[in-house]
């Protein structure tokens, strides 16, 4: 606290020109003290005025006062100084190449807190005081500092310039309204500043409400990519879990063939060493046998080999051959050809599944799509079958073909009253409504067709700027009459160049505001693109001028 109450008093002794401690001290009339070479150079400044006033206070002096250095003053200032303690603030408080300086201060200059555009001058903190303290001053408005206060001064007349010239755009002085722009559209700066203003308000009002609508739509863009990861997560779990029982369901099989492989296997053998064990013990029998009757044979005495002959045992039945069926050397080959079949038609199997699944993974549409279709058959991947609404018809269509068709008659059609029928336009529009992604191709034959789309809320009855399809800001419609086509809109008409065709399509994608019309034929040829915002569901719309007979058909299309 008592260091808080030395830089009170110390401040008492700082020139409130440079802001620092009083060198060679000097006091006006009025009372107020400077530096001495502070205030001199302040009314050098306004010599030329031939008044001179104080910095603080604003009085004026004339002529020019004599100063005399203040000794007392100045000896206190010294004994101030030997304390050791500056008067002078911090550096961050001089202004920078980047700041607005004070244009009161001299030698180095604090950065101003405020600028008046009636001074047309920037104030430092202490400067600034005699703006909140003199009632004249109160009155001046201060803003926040700005290095452009010169450019609030008519080049021309040395003059504030308050005034705004409507005609040439541009901020004038009052004597340029009465001068260069006389007679021009003018009006204070002040009034101008007030309609721009509310033209900013609505400006901002609208990038508000685009913020939030954008705000929506990255919300619903996020919820699209959860609900992306989500499923793709998903399919990706099942699938493991299909292959996985598929790899599992391979791995028992061959482990079945395999187990029967080896089991039949010893069963064969078996058989074999069975029937070879069989016959290794007839050899063996057939040689003891064979031995005797050699040492038989080999007898010189008559009667001994006539006596031992009949008690030779008899041989003992042989194996029948035939029953060594010795099959080509093939044994278990066939049950390989037999895998090898299961092989092959697997592999057909999963080549034809695989090319299903993948074109299924590439057909998945999310919100966001990389291009619009290329091919017909891209397009007609989006196709949709739409039916006519009997109740939107003009009393002058038939409709026919499942409500498919429509024909301009001469005579009316009994069709009930209802609030949603046609009642000037030869208009129809589909009974379904139009979001996402729809392609539809429309058949026509006669003097000219109008297809188009439309909100459900546009006009029934009125005149045709209110109900026509393209002249009103609630449909969109080509028109093909007298060999050309033109593309209509809130009354506004594009001329289109293409071929003439019976066949025209049609391609919407609602959220991303495409529509698109294309002349079909052998091939398929772009006629005009809109990019736009709807805002509500469509509905498709056929018109017709008053030509008996003509017709169009939402076609039937794969």
């Amino acid at each position: 606290m008592a260091q808080k109450g030395v830089q009170l008093d110390r401040a008492k002794f700082c020139c409130s020109i440079c802001l620092d401690l009083l060198k060679d001290p000097v006091a006006t009339p009025c009372g107020h003290s400077y530096c001495m070479n502070c205030i001199k150079s302040f009314w050098d400044e306004e010599d030329e005025k031939k008044i001179h006033s104080c910095p603080q206070c604003r009085q004026t002096f004339t002529p020019r006062p004599v100063l005399l250095k203040n000794t007392m003053l100045a000896d206190l200032v010294e004994e101030l100084k030997k304390t050791g303690l500056q008067a002078a603030p911090a550096d961050h408080c001089y202004a920078g190449p980047e700041d607005v300086a004070c244009d009161f201060c001299t030698g180095r200059k604090l950065k101003a807190l405020k600028s008046c555009l009636v001074c047309l001058v920037s104030y430092c903190e202490k400067h600034l005081q005699p703006h909140y303290d003199v009632a004249p001053l109160k009155k001046h408005k201060l803003v926040e500092p700005s290095k452009k206060l010169q450019e609030n001064i008519c080049s021309r007349h040395d003059e504030v310039m308050k005034m705004f010239c409507r005609t040439d755009q541009q901020s004038i002085c009052y004597l340029c309204s009465v001068d260069e722009h006389k007679g021009h559209d003018t009006v204070s700066a002040a009034a101008e500043r007030t309609e721009r203003q509310r033209e900013l308000e609505v400006s901002r009002q609208n990038i508000q409400q685009r913020i939030q609508d954008r705000q929506k739509d990255v919300k619903v863009l996020q919820q699209e990519v959860e609900a992306i990861n989500g499923s793709a997560d998903k399919a990706v779990e099942d699938s493991e879990k299909i292959f996985t029982e598929l790899i599992r369901l391979m791995e028992k099989r061959r482990s079945d063939v395999k187990r029967q492989l080896r089991s039949q296997q010893d069963t064969e053998v078996s058989r074999v060493k069975e029937l070879q064990e069989k016959l290794e013990q007839e050899i063996t029998e057939l040689k003891r046998k064979d031995a005797e009757l050699k040492q038989l044979s080999h007898t010189e005495d008559h009667n001994q080999f006539l006596h031992n002959y009949p008690s030779l045992s008899a041989l003992s039945e042989s194996t029948d051959s035939s029953s060594i069926n010795i099959r080509p050397l093939r044994y278990f080959e066939d049950v390989t050809a037999a895998v090898s079949e299961v092989r092959d038609k697997l592999q057909d199997v999963l080549t034809e599944t695989w090319t299903n699944i993948l074109e299924t993974v590439t057909d998945v549409d999310v919100l966001l799509s990389d291009s619009e279709p290329k091919t017909r058959a891209d397009f007609l991947k989006y196709s949709c079958e739409l039916t006519l609404d009997p109740n939107t018809a003009n009393t002058q269509l038939l409709l026919s073909k499942g409500n498919r068709k429509a024909t301009v008659m001469k005579e009316q059609q009994s069709y009930s009253r209802h609030p949603d029928r046609f009642t000037t336009c030869l208009q129809v529009l589909s009974r379904e409504s139009l979001t996402g992604r729809c392609y539809w191709e429309v058949e026509w034959r006669g003097t000219g067709v109008n297809v188009a789309v439309a909100y459900k809320n546009i006009s029934r009855a009125g005149s045709w700027t209110e109900c026509g399809f393209g002249f009103n800001d609630k449909s969109w419609a080509l028109h093909y009459q007298n060999n050309s086509y033109n593309f209509w809109f809130n009354k506004v008409q594009t001329p289109v160049s293409g071929p003439r065709s019976s066949r025209l399509g049609v391609y919407l994608d609602h959220s991303a505001g495409i529509l698109s019309f294309y002349s079909i034929s052998e091939t398929m040829t772009l006629l005009h693109r809109v990019q736009t915002t709807f805002t509500q569901p469509l509905c498709a719309g056929l018109g017709f001028s008053w030509s008996s007979g003509d017709s169009a058909e939402f076609c039937k299309v794969k």
